[in-house]
């Protein structure tokens, strides 16, 4: 059974940084294409961040490129989010995901078997 578990939210000020981790359990991480989402209250779930199962390829929402940066660490079974310049409007719940069919990255939910239980970040003006 693939189990998804996040860490690392809170509550940071404007321009500060925070860096999510979701560790995989019950399977190889290395099998999985990985993804980020967020969810801003009164809104829907958007997909801001992916990672390719094979090459490490990378693909960022707009809103956060140049400022987030999605890492893998097969060793530890885990993926990362390093978000820096945070701004109030990235205030949401963040969710991994997995897709265990080895395909290339994308950030629409339905492509994604496997989520984790959310993790709050909080950001103050």
């Amino acid at each position: 059974q693939v189990q998804l578990v996040e860490s690392g939210g809170g509550l940071v000020q404007a321009g500060g940084s925070l860096k999510l981790s979701c560790t995989l359990s019950g399977r190889s991480i290395r099998d999985y294409t990985m993804a980020w989402f967020r969810q801003a209250p009164g809104k829907e779930r958007e997909g801001i961040s992916c990672i390719n199962f094979s090459d490490g390829y990378t693909d960022y929402e707009d809103a956060v490129k140049d400022r987030f940066t999605i890492s893998r660490d097969s060793a530890e079974n885990t993926v990362y989010l390093q978000m820096n310049s945070l701004k109030p409007d990235d205030t949401a719940v963040y969710y991994c995901a997995a897709d265990p069919r080895r395909r290339r990255c994308s950030r629409e939910m339905i492509r994604y078997d496997y989520w984790g239980q959310g993790t709050q970040v909080t950001v103050s003006s």
